[in-house]
């Protein structure tokens, strides 16, 4: 088992995946070219990482027994994204070593706790204030100014659970539509571009970090990913310096994208942070000699950190919903990398696969 102060664990080790997404996915078919088998947990059967991977059990997150039947099952484990509940992981990690560790998911799980640890550690964020109520929420807008952002505090992701407010005045009806207990307000951002930074931490604290990337969105959900960002060496830098500060504030043992807003006067405020592989760092499976998913696998057996340039520049394009159909032109362009997910069931704002780019670099 590799774990603090272990030996690294050697291919044909098994790693546990809580979760059966396609960043498990791609994440599996990464350990088995490194000799490892990987077993995956999730409730859904057939799920896109059960397809590619040695092993699967399938049942909910909630069933103490199956969950330590997977526990003592794999050498090591992770999760690939953040929204599994707390008790399935403390269960997993109470009984085999879990990278990253179960601090780093509950910051991640828990949008106020997040904001909270950020200021916490000096990173710069917009303005923010944790709400319970609509009248809560009138008077932090009021008091912060319009416009805003109100969010749940937990969940959500791809823009839902959030609403804009323009003004106090519409803070009622905003809270109704979050239809969550609790909140955080936000001031909305004036910016010039939203930027990302995957990296990888290993066991012995070195970092290996990917270059800032541009994320455009449609409809809150990433479309496009430009690598490298337009970003002046200054920018470029400050931002992966604030993602190297956080990886290493969390202690965190893995992989960690860190999404940030880049203002119209330069100033670089993080938004949300993963401890997982993310959309944004899929195009380095195709463009770099380690990908972002073969890292997170190098740290979780705690292995050495493989080299995070790229050898070419790239554009990455999600296929969602109804996009994924144009796979018969994608798969006969030869410039094109596609990569399906083996979702059987095509609905709207649904990410299907991926096609990236890449860009000779001059």
């Amino acid at each position: 088992m590799a774990g603090n102060g272990v030996a690294p664990l050697a291919p044909g080790g098994t790693i546990g995946i809580l979760g059966g997404g396609q960043l498990g996915r791609m994440t599996a078919l990464a350990a088995a070219r490194l000799g490892y088998r990987v077993h995956v947990f999730c409730p859904e059967p057939d799920s896109p990482t059960a397809q590619v991977s040695a092993a699967a059990t399938v049942g909910p997150y909630t069933d103490a027994a199956a969950l330590a039947r997977f526990a003592a099952a794999v050498d090591v484990a992770t999760f690939e994204f953040e929204n599994i509940p707390l008790a399935a992981v403390r269960a997993v990690a109470e009984r085999v070593c879990l990278r990253p560790g179960l601090a780093a998911l509950q910051i991640a799980q828990d949008r106020l706790r997040e904001k909270d640890f950020l200021a916490g550690i000096g990173i710069p964020t917009t303005a923010y204030r944790g709400v319970g109520g609509a009248v809560a929420l009138a008077a932090a807008v009021a008091d912060m100014g319009g416009p805003c952002v109100l969010k749940t505090v937990r969940m959500g992701y791809d823009g839902k659970g959030q609403v804009r407010i323009d003004d106090a005045a519409s803070a009622s009806a905003a809270w109704s539509e979050m239809g969550s207990d609790s909140g955080i307000v936000e001031a909305l951002v004036d910016f010039a571009c939203e930027v990302s930074v995957v990296l990888a931490r290993g066991a012995d604290g070195r970092i290996a970090r990917y270059v800032p990337v541009e994320n455009r969105h449609v409809d809150h959900i990433l479309a496009t990913t430009v690598v490298p960002a337009a970003l002046s060496p200054d920018v470029q830098e400050r931002a992966g310096v604030i993602a190297e500060r956080i990886a290493e504030a969390l202690d965190l043992v893995g992989l960690l994208a860190t999404e940030m807003f880049v203002t119209r006067d330069g100033a670089v405020l993080v938004n949300e942070i993963a401890p997982r592989p993310h959309n944004s760092g899929h195009w380095t499976i195709d463009a770099c000699a380690v990908s972002q998913f073969e890292q997170l696998v190098r740290a979780v057996c705690g292995l050495t950190l493989g080299a995070p340039e790229r050898h070419a520049d790239a554009v990455m394009e999600n296929l969602i919903g109804d996009a994924v159909m144009r796979w018969p032109d994608l798969i006969a362009d030869p410039a094109a990398r596609l990569h399906l997910y083996g979702k059987a069931e095509v609905r709207p704002g649904r990410k299907m696969g991926h096609v990236t780019r890449l860009v000779s670099r001059r």
